[in-house]
């Protein structure tokens, strides 16, 4: 019989209100672990409470979008539930962005505040060349020009304005994403489909307030940001790290015993040939997901084999908040060539790319979804939200199949987009960046093969000027944040493109595979 969840209930509240039930009525529970410090979730919610009322105060209402360049912290959680409660809209950066990706960002999304720590408060300095940031900094002591973070919780009281909001229109969070091709796109995703989405979180991982999340997942990717909403929906501790340490996150598996450990597919890769990962004791996990990048089926089961723990994995989108896709708790049915079944409520179907027809089962097409946690489009993108979600339908741009169990055999992308340890890469942003080299005549970027990453961009290059590759993926390297640097750089005498001009990137794809 075909796989299928039960339905379920989902909240049509205000996000921060999945927050502030769970804090009201635990809030001796601890919520978050950080640096060794708890902090409960009463504790939490007076912060939070305190740094709304802080932001209404300085201007910032209802509809303003508010910019995070912050790591795994306190200060993100505060800053996320904070603009929530007074309606704003948080819109998280990567904190490895350059001066040229926070000013992009920072206008795009029509900002008008950033949350930010003293240290990556240079890079902000720089970007005020492009445009002009109001700044709220998390620092040892007031900034000159900069709001100070740390005041503005310890000088208001926690009485933030009561706020009307329209779950399944107003927009909860506003994350940047490359989608399938060209330049980072804001997605709307409302109060509604966040909530929605972490309630299916929570049911197909059954997670509850006895658990305890090891979250190295960037916050700022919807990825972690699901993991922060959907724990704190149901009580459980996260305990965050700034970043994944190898080292560090074994001393954390061995302190704190975490029950649930979500991952991208590099961090197994990387534990498995780890002789110190193999002398913790995993058995406190009760399973391990991987997401955000296609994980190897040996990869998976070499992990499970050495660490006695059960490894699944699961597929979405920032378009869709993003789980549309996981396996069941359920050994018998986990299957690691496929994604699994869609969490509850989610529909799915193939259709021929082409032509649009529905696909029968088996059939290899685009995957189409359709659910509560789907977005309500790009921002300021009228055009391609008519395409992406044609027919009430989200178009995913992958090429899947579903077997006879109802689960997902994701086959290749459909479009263009590079996934680097799970971020997304639009190729248009490094084609732009080198074409601005005066040495570069044309140009074009490609995913390919990469032992640790999954896929990496590699860039074709027509020169019309001597210069030396390295010196070329330097130039990109200058202006981009680390995961979206130039692998791979080869110099051609021309660009294969059809008659009109566009560039036949899989012509670039076969010569590659051609090479190995």
């Amino acid at each position: 019989m075909p796989y299928a969840r039960p339905s379920l209930n989902y909240p049509e509240v205000p996000l921060f209100q999945t927050f502030t039930d769970k804090a009201e009525g635990q809030p001796d529970n601890i919520a978050l672990i950080y640096n060794d410090q708890q902090m409960t979730y009463g504790e939490l919610h007076e912060k939070v409470k305190r740094f709304a009322t802080a932001l209404h105060a300085n201007g910032i209402k209802q509809g303003d979008k508010v910019c995070l360049l912050l790591p795994n912290s306190p200060e993100f959680v505060i800053s996320f539930y904070g603009a929530s409660m007074i309606g704003a809209t948080p819109s998280a950066m990567n904190p490895s962005y350059k001066e040229r990706e926070i000013a992009y960002q920072y206008k795009e999304s029509d900002a008008v505040a950033l949350i930010t720590r003293e240290d990556f408060y240079p890079v902000i300095e720089a970007a005020k060349s492009e445009v002009n940031i109001n700044a709220i900094v998390s620092s040892q002591s007031p900034m000159e020009g900069t709001l100070h973070f740390q005041s503005m919780i310890e000088s208001n009281e926690p009485n933030p304005p009561s706020v009307s909001i329209n779950s399944k229109e107003d927009i909860a969070s506003l994350p940047f994403t490359s989608g399938t091709t060209g330049y980072p796109k804001g997605v709307m995703l409302t109060h509604y489909n966040l909530s929605s989405n972490w309630v299916q979180f929570a049911g197909a991982g059954e997670v509850d307030e006895n658990d305890k999340l090891l979250l190295f997942l960037p916050l700022y990717h919807i990825y972690g940001a699901m993991l922060m909403g959907g724990g704190l929906m149901c009580g459980a501790t996260l305990i965050l790290q700034e970043r994944f340490d190898p080292k560090g996150t074994l001393e954390h598996i061995h302190k704190y015993r975490p029950t649930l450990f979500y991952v991208a597919p590099p961090v197994l890769v990387f534990y498995s040939s780890l002789p110190e990962a193999q002398q913790i004791d995993w058995t406190c996990i009760k399973y391990i997901m991987s997401g955000a990048a296609p994980l190897p089926k040996e990869v998976g089961l070499r992990f499970q084999e050495q660490m006695n723990v059960m490894v699944m994995q699961g597929y979405g989108m920032t378009e869709a908040s993003p789980v549309t896709h996981c396996h069941p708790i359920d050994a018998a049915q986990i299957d690691l060539d496929t994604v699994g079944p869609p969490v509850s409520d989610t529909e799915q179907k193939i259709i021929d790319p082409e032509t649009g027809e529905d696909l029968p089962l088996g059939e290899v097409g685009e995957l189409l979804i359709r659910g509560p946690q789907v977005m309500k489009g790009y921002w300021k993108r009228p055009e391609e939200n008519e395409q992406i979600l044609a027919g009430g339908w989200l178009h995913t741009g992958d090429i899947a199949k579903i077997n006879e169990n109802n689960h997902v055999i994701i086959m290749d992308r459909a479009k263009n987009m590079i996934k680097y340890k799970g971020f997304a890469i639009g190729p248009a942003e490094l084609e732009d960046l080198l074409f601005e080299h005066p040495a570069v005549a044309d140009c074009a970027v490609i995913g390919i093969p990469d032992a640790e990453g999954g896929e990496a961009p590699k860039a074709f290059v027509v020169k019309k000027a001597d210069i030396e590759a390295q010196e070329l993926m330097d130039f990109v390297a200058e202006k981009v944040a680390s995961y979206k640097q130039i692998r791979a750089l080869e110099f051609i005498d021309a660009i294969p493109k059809n008659p009109s001009g566009k560039i036949l990137k899989r012509v670039l794809v076969e010569q590659e595979q051609a090479k190995s």
